[in-house]
């Protein structure tokens, strides 16, 4: 008796939680990438140059079709000229050589909750020490569902 009662007590309780996690029938599946919007305002922009010892200020637009989650910025170098552009026209490249003291900036931000369009700015200051050269600009966005979109830049720091 005790055998059968603590079976159907974890069958009751099986039951429960995967009713518990099924998601509405109505309730449709995200399946759309969230967007980075580039507009003439945006900063910086594909061959951009961003100055030594100045604090710049990023500018860029995202938008998704439910709701957006999160963003990341990452400068890093590209003395080595490998590639991650994702845009259309290519920049001019220095010579190869090998880092002495590289620009190096990863940050992770967030957005506003229920924002389905975000206006996102943040200030980043490069040393005035840093390597002049190639630098990648990466923009990863994520919308609440997980889904990402990456825009890669090719910039310099002068």
């Amino acid at each position: 008796m005790r055998m059968k009662f603590s079976l159907l007590s974890i069958v009751v309780l099986l039951t429960i939680g995967i009713a518990g996690c099924k998601k509405d029938d109505n309730e449709e599946i995200d399946t759309e990438y969230p967007e980075i919007i580039s507009t003439a305002n945006s900063f910086p922009q594909q061959c951009g140059v961003l100055m030594r010892g100045q604090t710049v200020t990023i500018k860029t637009t995202f938008s998704d079709n439910r709701e957006l989650g999160a963003y990341s910025l990452d400068i890093h170098h590209n003395f080595d000229q490998h590639n991650h552009s994702t845009e259309v026209n290519n920049c001019t490249f220095e010579a190869k050589k090998t880092p002495v003291k590289p620009f190096v900036f990863i940050q992770d931000y967030s957005i506003p909750a229920g924002s389905k369009r975000y206006e996102a700015t943040a200030q980043i200051t490069i040393p005035a020490d840093a390597d002049t050269g190639d630098y990648h600009f990466m923009i990863r966005l994520t919308d609440k569902e997980g889904w990402q979109t990456i825009k890669g830049l090719s910039i310099k720091i002068q």
